[in-house]
């Protein structure tokens, strides 16, 4: 494998770009020096509180409910792989790879924290299968996120054991002969180990740090469309004006409304506030009303531009603050402190916090949604789009359909986003024996936010298609510095549509380009909020 660079875990720094490229193996991690000297101290003050005989949850007793069992010591080295596989339960499609390897490295980083009294020899065993891009076969269904993801981690943990299945290089195994044939001997698990790889919150933090990721590069490129439909409507300049806005200063409005003027600034497409009071006046009739075709104000997605994607993207800082909290945390029961002799029992694997912020980027999504789906309306609709062809039709109107169909696609995912803008966290149901009467449902929410971001890429790359499609009609000549460079390398893989391509082709070009590329990345200086 080629030489990458590495991400250093301590248990303190992971960040959500880091969990991302760790995950798609543009990075591999390494084991920071100190961090492994705290985890041995750790390791050592358990193994002496096991051989004083305390009683600890999880390592000499059962689980759950069931943590009055003892269980004597000859046995406490069954009791983690009988946990592991009878919890290893889940159904449905599995979790791609690179998600599963992502998990695997914030589970590492988790432990390497010092606080679970895990041995060196697993943490560099998990280093090594994240590093080789070994992936467990994790089901999507199954965790409750109160325990922290059990039913995930078991699967995690399966392939640490040498048991169930894993990916390689994108395709699936049997652990074990996969193991055989890369050399690698099957880790033999001792006491607190396997509750400690299961007991945390990793699955969730993993798919909401690629949730982020991809909310992140969405509100980027929201600026830019903004900043796009702006220059084709030739929007009035003082909706975006400093001093509106500093009269109201929410940190994103007023980020969102710097970006885009710079990236409309030396645009000849905007209007200006004090150059329509003559034009409009020139429309004047005798009576005591006349009508003017002069648009006074903007429409809503134009004009508040700055106030709808505010709360966006203050929530996805939010969250992401939420997200490296969680994922640099030990969410581990029960927690080893060795400096200061105690074993805690807790609740640390609690997952509410993850939870409730997946919800809420949820809702920041589809409103993003449906400020790009009503801005595609506009360039469709012959009564909204001042003088653009209907439907952005450049052939025969009726005979060709241009992008009638394609605005399905928009208005079906951003109303399936408006579903999955319901919470989930609130919905707690009691399990295990009413032990964990109240639980999170932060997987689902974590699940469903990824679900969320990919849908709305869905809708944000026919927008920029329509975005293209109505500037090779008119205004491209004028564009600003930012929008118009942002023009001219998109404009490079664009060909108008004119029906005699499938329109599908199109979107998948441009859905890779915008979302699986660096493009929004390169662009940063134009583009980032």
């Amino acid at each position: 494998m080629p030489n990458r660079p590495a991400v250093i875990l301590n248990g303190y720094d992971l960040t959500v770009e880091d969990i991302v490229a760790i995950g798609i193996g543009d990075k591999q991690v390494a084991l920071d020096p100190a961090a492994v000297e705290r985890c041995r101290a750790s390791r050592a003050f358990l193994e002496e509180e096991v051989a004083a005989r305390r009683i600890i949850y999880g390592v000499n007793t059962s689980f759950g409910p069931m943590c009055n069992k003892i269980i004597e010591d000859s046995e406490i080295e069954a009791l983690q792989v009988n946990l592991i596989r009878s919890h290893a339960a889940g159904l449905g499609d599995p979790l791609k790879p690179y998600i599963a390897v992502a998990i695997m490295a914030v589970r590492l980083n988790t432990l390497v924290k010092g606080y679970s009294g895990v041995r060196i020899e697993l943490l560099e065993f998990m280093r090594d299968l994240v590093n080789r891009g070994v992936a467990a076969y994790i089901p999507e269904c199954g965790s409750v996120g109160a325990s922290g993801d059990l039913i995930h981690l078991a699967h995690l943990s399966l392939t640490v054991i040498g048991e169930g299945k894993s990916y390689y290089e994108n395709e699936l195994h049997d652990t074990a002969e996969l193991f055989k044939k890369l050399g690698i001997t099957p880790m033999k698990l001792s006491f607190k180990e396997g509750i400690a790889l299961m007991n945390g919150t990793s699955a969730m933090t993993a798919l909401a740090g690629f949730a982020l990721f991809g909310a992140k590069k969405l509100l980027r490129l929201s600026c830019v469309t903004g900043a796009f439909a702006l220059e084709i409507f030739g929007g009035i300049d003082d909706a975006f004006d400093e001093d509106l806005h500093l009269v109201k200063p929410h940190p994103g409005q007023l980020k969102v409304a710097e970006t885009i003027r710079n990236l409309y600034a030396g645009s000849g497409n905007i209007t200006l506030r004090k150059d329509m009071h003559d034009r409009i006046r020139g429309h004047e009739t005798e009576g005591p009303v006349y009508e003017t075709s002069i648009n006074v104000q903007d429409v809503y997605s134009i004009r508040c531009t700055p106030q709808i994607l505010a709360p966006v993207m203050e929530v996805i800082e939010a969250a992401a603050r939420t997200v490296e909290i969680e994922a640099n945390s030990s969410n581990d029961n029960p927690i080893i402190v060795p400096d200061k002799k105690k074993i805690i029992h807790g609740g640390n694997f609690h997952g509410q916090s993850i939870g409730l912020a997946m919800d809420t980027l949820c809702m920041a999504i589809a409103t993003l949604c449906t400020l790009s789906e009503r801005r595609t309306n506009k360039f469709l609709d012959r009564n909204l789009n001042e003088g653009l062809p209907e439907f952005l039709i450049p052939g025969t109107l009726g005979l060709t359909m241009g992008f009638m169909g394609a605005q399905y696609l928009a208005t079906s995912t951003t109303a399936e986003n408006r579903q999955l803008a319901n919470p989930v966290s609130t919905n707690s149901i009691s399990s295990n024996a009413s032990n964990q009467d109240v639980v999170s449902m932060g997987t689902v929410a974590a699940r469903k936010a990824f679900k969320s971001v990919s849908n709305a890429k869905h809708v944000l790359t026919l927008e920029v298609l329509a975005d293209l499609q109505a500037l090779s009609f008119r205004n491209a000549d004028r564009l600003g510095g930012g929008t118009s460079r942002i023009y001219q390398i998109l404009e490079r893989d664009f060909s108008v549509y004119d029906n005699t391509t499938i329109f599908h082709e199109s979107l998948v070009k441009f859905r890779k380009i915008l979302f699986s590329s660096q493009i929004l990345d390169d662009l940063e200086g134009y583009c980032r909020p």
